[in-house]
């Protein structure tokens, strides 16, 4: 395999990783060696060090959400982004919700949608804040003219040694943004989610095997998959599907902005059955499979994307 260190994956494989084309898992990407690096809360795909891969020349659509409209929460980088990308290449126009310090990487997202022939809505604000999670859904329905598809996918992951060093602004911080958040927004988006409507959340193998410094995230990531699994049920009869994602270990911002301990980086992903940590645009097909009419029958569930880890 040639080296492609500096360089975008998207860039350099741009030929060789479309997902339908026939291929070995192993080396459709190369292993991930970042450098130890280290960003400010939130992170920037601009600013990641080697840069990831969120299907802006590598996912092929094929109409399979035509028509559909999206709000997407943490879409402006990592794996949000990637959703973002494959909804529009698949015939969505989306609302992209992200942090306003993440504006450089949400205004290239919006370029990337508005490219493949899609309308891109930016709503910038903090899922901290209770007010804005109800007023994030008027403004993707106004913007959009209508709502059928959300993704929950915003998350606050900061690596902690010890419990006793876990305050408790951090504790409140991403139970806030990752579980209660989810519970809001999706409360405001039920009004005007019509039958045939999808929620998609994303969870974490996390969930299943907890990292012993990231007891918060965790926490939040097995409350999902209960959140996902209990709504699924209630909102059946209704004609609205509830159902998750559990990445494994994925290349994005998340991780060097304060996400894993600096020293594990190198290594990051390694440790999976394939080897490598996956990269953002290999998640963008379990969520527009979650969200097309091709699932209709699935509900409640959660799919694991994580490179070959046992999970439940």
């Amino acid at each position: 395999m040639s080296d492609t260190s500096g360089t975008r994956p998207d860039d350099a494989h741009r030929e060789r990783t479309d997902q339908l084309t026939f291929q070995n898992p192993v080396d459709r990407y190369p292993v991930v060696e970042p450098p130890e690096q280290d960003q400010p809360e939130p992170g920037l795909d601009a600013e990641l060090e080697p840069k990831t891969d969120r299907g802006e020349f590598s996912y092929r659509g094929t109409g399979r959400l035509e028509g559909r409209k999206a709000l997407i929460t943490g879409a402006d980088s990592g794996i949000g982004a990637a959703v973002a990308i494959a909804f529009a290449k698949e015939g969505a126009d989306v609302a992209l919700n992200y942090l306003p310090d993440e504006e450089p990487d949400a205004q290239a997202v919006k370029g990337i949608i508005e490219r493949a022939g899609r309308r891109a809505v930016l709503l910038p604000g903090d899922l901290t804040d209770k007010d804005f999670c109800s007023s994030l859904v008027e403004q993707a329905v106004e913007g959009l003219g209508g709502l059928d598809v959300l993704v929950n996918n915003a998350g606050k992951q900061i690596a902690v040694e010890s419990l006793e060093e876990l305050s408790d602004e951090q504790l409140t911080d991403t139970f806030t943004v990752n579980i209660i958040a989810m519970f809001r927004i999706t409360k405001a988006a039920l009004k005007h989610l019509p039958a045939g409507s999808s929620i998609i959340n994303t969870t974490s193998i996390q969930a299943y095997e907890p990292s012993p410094h990231l007891l918060d995230y965790a926490s939040t990531k097995a409350a999902i998959n209960n959140f996902t699994k209990g709504l699924g049920q209630q909102l059946a009869p209704r004609g609205i599907r509830v159902n998750a994602v559990a990445p494994g270990p994925f290349w994005t911002p998340l991780q060097v902005s304060d996400g894993q301990p600096k020293e594990a980086l190198p290594e990051f992903g390694t440790s999976t059955p394939l080897g490598r940590a996956g990269q953002p645009t290999e998640l963008a097909p379990a969520y527009v499979f979650l969200a097309s009419p091709e699932s209709s029958y699935v509900i409640g569930e959660t799919l694991n994307v994580n490179g070959g880890s046992p999970s439940p």
